[in-house]
This record gives C-alpha cells, sequence and structure tokens, in this order.
C-alpha cells in the first residue's frame, strides 16, 4: 500500500471551497507546491520540485502493482493521472471508508476522524500557505509544509488500519472492511480520474441559449423584474399582493419557519393550479428562474467539455443505506430525463467509433420488499414476467386484467412502487393530487390503501415485525428480521448481508413523536416500521446492485451508476457481446438473496440519452 498526500497551491479565489475537485486540478493555475509518500510501514519520504521532477520522483514507486491510498482519494487520485499519468492498481480512500461507518453521526474530515480514533493532531501549517506558489517558499518553511504532509499520510495510513479493522463502541465489530465494498470504492474513484463520457459543448451552448429565452418570456409574462423573483420578500409580497398566503415550512437545519417556495414543496407547486391566472404567471415565474439547476448544470456541463472528458463525481455511501449521491457541486444522480432538458443527457458521448450500454435494474426495490416479506405471490408474479402493475390495478378495479386501461395501471404502478413502506392514505392523496389527472377523492385514496394492504398481508406484517425490531434495537436485544432471518438486529442498527450496516445514531422513545434518531444534518428524524422497510429494502438493492457492478466490471469498467443503473463504453463492434454480458450480470443475484427475481432493462446508442 502506498499511502500519498498532495499539498497544492491556492488562494482566495482559487481554492477547493470556490471551485470544483475537476475545475480546480484542471485549470492552469494548479501547481503541486509538495507531495509525500508512506510505502506499507516505512518511513514517510517527501519531495517538492518542477512538475518534471516530481513525476521522476513519483515514478520510482511500484504504483503498478500497489493499491494507492488517500483521504479524499478523488484529489490525489486526479492529480496522479491528469498531471502525471500515473495509475495505481486500485484506489483505497479513508474519507469514503469513514463515510460507511461513521457518516451519519460524524465529520469525516481528516483533523475530526484523527481526533476521534486519537491518532494525533493534523497541522495547521496549511493556513500559512495562502497564496504562496512553490517558489515564494523559504526552505525553512518549505520544510514544515513538508513535515504537515508528511503527518497527514502518517495520520492516512494510520486511519487506514483503524478503520479496516473497525470497533465502535463495543457494540458491532468488523473483522475487517468487506472486500467488496473497497472494490466499489476504487470503482467510483476511477468514474472520476478516468473520465471517458465526452460532452457535445455545440448541443449544450444552443441549449442554454433556450434556457434563458425561455425565462426571459416567463419573467416578461409574469410582468416582474429578476430581482424580485430571486427575492424571497419581495416574492412573497407579489403574492399578497395577489391574495395569496405564501407558503411556509419548517426549515429542515434550524426549525424556523421559513417560505416554502422550492420546487419540491407541495403547497408551492399546487399555486400553479391556482384559479387566478395571475397567480399562476407569477408562480410558474417564480419557478422558471429558480430552476437554474438546468442553467447552471448545462453552464457546468459547458465548462467540463471545453477542458476534457467528463469526470463522473460520485460520493460513495451518500446515504445511510449505501447509495451513491451527487458529488463536486454536479449530482449526477438526478439528470432530467423529459423535455428539453434531457439536452444534458443527449449531451452525453461516447469516443468515436464506440457506444454507450446502460443497463437498468428493473423495480429491484418492490421485487426486494415482496422477497423479503415472503409476499410469494407477487414474487412469483415478477419471477413468471407478468405485469404486477395490471395485476394490482385489477385489484383496485376489480375488473379482469385484460380490460385494465393505461391509466388504471398507471394506479397500479404507483400503487405497488409507493405503497409498499406503509403510506396512509392522507399522504397518499396528497401525492396523487399534485397532478389534475390524477386527483381523486380521500375516500377512494383511503380504499385503495385498504386494497393494496388486503391483497398483500406479508409485506404488512414485515412493517410490524420492524416496529418490533426498533424495540430491539432500544433494548440491545439479539433478534433477525425478513425471509431467512437475513438481518441481524444490533444496538441502534441492522447488519447487513455484506457486513456493513444501517445504524441510526442517538435512537431514543420520546413520549410524544415515537422514536426518533439524529444525523449530522437533522436532530429529529422519526422512525417507525415502514420507513425502516424503506430503509432495508432501499440498503439491500444497493448491496445487489453494487455485487452486479462489481461482475461488469471483471470485463468492463463502469463509468457511471445512477440509482439502480449501470453504463459501460465498449467498441461499436462489440456492443452485442457487451449487452449480453451486462445482462447476465445484471440478472444475478447474491447467494443470501437466493430466490429474489431480479430483471433488467438495456439500452445502447452513441449518448446516453439513448442508452
Amino acid at each position: 500500500m502506498i499511502t500519498i498526500d498532495f499539498e497544492t497551491y491556492y488562494d482566495r479565489d482559487f481554492s477547493l471551497s470556490k471551485i470544483s475537485t475537476e475545475e480546480y486540478v484542471r485549470d492552469p493555475r494548479f501547481e503541486v507546491i509538495g507531495v509525500a509518500v508512506k510505502v506499507d510501514d516505512e518511513k514517510t519520504e517527501s519531495f517538492s520540485g518542477s512538475r518534471a521532477d516530481t513525476k521522476r520522483w513519483l515514478e520510482q514507486f511500484d504504483w503498478a502493482s500497489s493499491a494507492a491510498c488517500a483521504h479524499n482519494a478523488v484529489f490525489d487520485a486526479a492529480i496522479l493521472a491528469w498531471h502525471f499519468d500515473i495509475y495505481p492498481k486500485a484506489w483505497l480512500d479513508t474519507m469514503s471508508m469513514a463515510q460507511a461507518l461513521l457518516g451519519t453521526r460524524h465529520k469525516v474530515g481528516l483533523a475530526p476522524l484523527a481526533e476521534y480514533f486519537q491518532l494525533g493532531a493534523k497541522g495547521t501549517e496549511v493556513i500559512n500557505a495562502l497564496g504562496k506558489t512553490r517558489k515564494s517558499f523559504t526552505p525553512e518553511q518549505m520544510e514544515r509544509y513538508m513535515e504537515y504532509c508528511r503527518n497527514d499520510v502518517e495520520l492516512t495510513a494510520a486511519l487506514y488500519t483503524r478503520m479496516y479493522n473497525f470497533r465502535a463502541h463495543d457494540d458491532f465489530t468488523f473483522d475487517e472492511f468487506p472486500l467488496k465494498e473497497l472494490k466499489l470504492i476504487d470503482l467510483t474513484i476511477r468514474m472520476f480520474t478516468q473520465p471517458t463520457l465526452e460532452v457535445d459543448v455545440h448541443l449544450l451552448e444552443e441549449h442554454l441559449i433556450k434556457v434563458k429565452e425561455n425565462k426571459a418570456k416567463l419573467l416578461k409574462d409574469a410582468d416582474i423584474n429578476l430581482e424580485d423573483v430571486m427575492s424571497n420578500p419581495k416574492f412573497a409580497e407579489i403574492l399578497r399582493r395577489l391574495d395569496v398566503v405564501p407558503p411556509i415550512k419548517a426549515s429542515p437545519t434550524t426549525g424556523k419557519q421559513v417560505y416554502a417556495f422550492a420546487k419540491t414543496d407541495e403547497a408551492f407547486q399546487a399555486l400553479l393550479e391556482h384559479p387566478d391566472l395571475r397567480v399562476q404567471a407569477v408562480v410558474a415565474a417564480r419557478l422558471g428562474v429558480k430552476t437554474t439547476i438546468e442553467e447552471s448544470r448545462t453552464e457546468r456541463f459547458i465548462g467540463i467539455g471545453k477542458r476534457g472528458p467528463l469526470p463522473v463525481p460520485l460520493r460513495y455511501y451518500a446515504a445511510h443505506t449505501g447509495r451513491w449521491g451527487g458529488s463536486d457541486k454536479l449530482n449526477m444522480q438526478n439528470l432530467p430525463s423529459r423535455g428539453a432538458a434531457s439536452a444534458l443527457k443527449k449531451s452525453l458521448r461516447a469516443p468515436a467509433g464506440h457506444v454507450i450500454i446502460s443497463c437498468d435494474s428493473s423495480q429491484i426495490e418492490a421485487r426486494t420488499l415482496a422477497w423479503l416479506a415472503g409476499q410469494e405471490d407477487l414474487v412469483t408474479a415478477f419471477a413468471d414476467g407478468k405485469d404486477v402493475y395490471k395485476i394490482m390495478a385489477s385489484k383496485i378495479y376489480n375488473k379482469p386484467v385484460a380490460r385494465i386501461s393505461k391509466e388504471e395501471r398507471f394506479f397500479g404502478k404507483t400503487v405497488i412502487l409507493g405503497c409498499g413502506y406503509g403510506m396512509g392514505a392522507e399522504k397518499f392523496h396528497g401525492m396523487l393530487s399534485l397532478k389534475k389527472e390524477t386527483q381523486i377523492s380521500e375516500n377512494e385514496a383511503d380504499r385503495i390503501i385498504q386494497v393494496y394492504r388486503a391483497f398483500n398481508p406479508n409485506i404488512v406484517r414485515l412493517w410490524k415485525l420492524a416496529d418490533r425490531a426498533i424495540h430491539y434495537m432500544l433494548t440491545s436485544q439479539g433478534w433477525r428480521l425478513g425471509k431467512n432471518d437475513l438481518l441481524e438486529i444490533g444496538h441502534n442498527c441492522i447488519v447487513l448481508p455484506n457486513t456493513m450496516k444501517i445504524e441510526y445514531n442517538n435512537l431514543r422513545a420520546t413520549p410524544v413523536e415515537g422514536v426518533m434518531y439524529s444525523t449530522l444534518r437533522e436532530k429529529n428524524v422519526k422512525l417507525y416500521g415502514g420507513k425502516l422497510v424503506e430503509n432495508v429494502v432501499q440498503a439491500l438493492a444497493r448491496i445487489i446492485v453494487g455485487e452486479q457492478m462489481l461482475r461488469i466490471a471483471k470485463r468492463y469498467r463502469p463509468v457511471l451508476t445512477v440509482h439502480d443503473a449501470v453504463s459501460i463504453i465498449v467498441p461499436e463492434q462489440e456492443s452485442n457481446e457487451a449487452m449480453a454480458y451486462v445482462q447476465e450480470c445484471m440478472r444475478w443475484t447474491p447467494t443470501w438473496a437466493n430466490g429474489l427475481p431480479v430483471d433488467c432493462e438495456i439500452g445502447c446508442g452513441p449518448t446516453y440519452a439513448d442508452s
């Protein structure tokens, strides 16, 4: 193992706090001040010199046969790859490991982790390097800075050892950090540091013009200016002048009442169908302007495309269920698929002579839920390739499957995908009310919920068993949950079949709210049986897709994973063979999931949108 840390030039405007890692490392101002390296347990060495000299110094190490380890490894790996053309056999990342082990209850920076594990203190010499190029350091200053760098390497190496053999408050012990998870960390880092997706800059530049023109039209139609729209107080006053009470909500961070003006706020979305057309116009304008995520993403993609192929930034174990999340100021997990915004997907292209193959695991959560709960009729329907959405609709509307309409099937799909985690009639009614074509009465919503529960008694039973599991987590009594006693119940956690765990920090029973737990972002999060089942199912689905991705990686390196889908790039003439192999991998299940009927959908084309 080679542990490495780079120190680089930064100033008040040019730093990772201001711009993305990709933009920072690819910027002409980028400069390596120095680097430190530790091979296994040997003494840590450091070096500072010109780019050419640094490259020669780094090339003395056997990277091709070694696993490189760093804290926030995408940064160091990008430098090694993009500036020195060095690619280790594998990458280890202590920040990613910490995210999986401690991310719900502890900060994962090197300094707080070193303190948590009592490894020593991270220095502060980097503060004195603000605005200093390599040649502006005196020999004494450089030695202090390199000592700081060597100390970071020592802390990182020690941190890796501690987390590889992790023990947390005597409530759960790893024999060792799962090898498959280390491999997934490596794949995640390589998606960023070895980019192959190209960006069609010309297409996006045309798209950006259309986005800005559309925004201007919305503002003009609403007869308001940009400043009024962007200001929450001024926008609230506009609504009041139109006899509309501005919707409010409790801030998830402070708990204080704030305006609910986000596109995800249901009360605000409902104003799009207000009887007063002026209100509709104003809200549409607000959403058009506030949906700058499309505009900013387009601009960011253009900037990246002009610098080179797209490094895919993903955060390993972004959620406590293990799912990946967006990173580096670019969330690849929720690129729009429909409308003009799909230009973002169309802009992502395979290199000349190659194609993108994307394979999406079909209904993986619904299938996993049915299997885990032992809802065998639903499992069998999935396994036989039946249309489970039509089957559900036939039960809702009490008519043969063959007579189910497209609209009725949509309701069946909504019920299968949305009601498996204990959703009540009120929430179900509210969800359907967001669209005019799906609005139903409260009584009808309640009837549909009861039909779902009546025909899926084992899923309902799983919610109740999960409530009991929460009690056992609180009382530290050993227990197991799910099909074949798959899940081990630990103190404030559930141990998954890959030995990772879903942790509920500060789990506690309260007299009014019920059972609550805390995360770094929220102090009070409610936990109940349905939510626990949702967490478990998402975690199991992620494990399955992760292991499927590892199987794919034996032959083709994944370039992107989004939710339950994996994408690769292959030569065009190899596409049929590659598609067959990927489908085989995505229809495989681990031994612990024996009997779970997984399936997939696959696509292939020159752009990400085509695949």
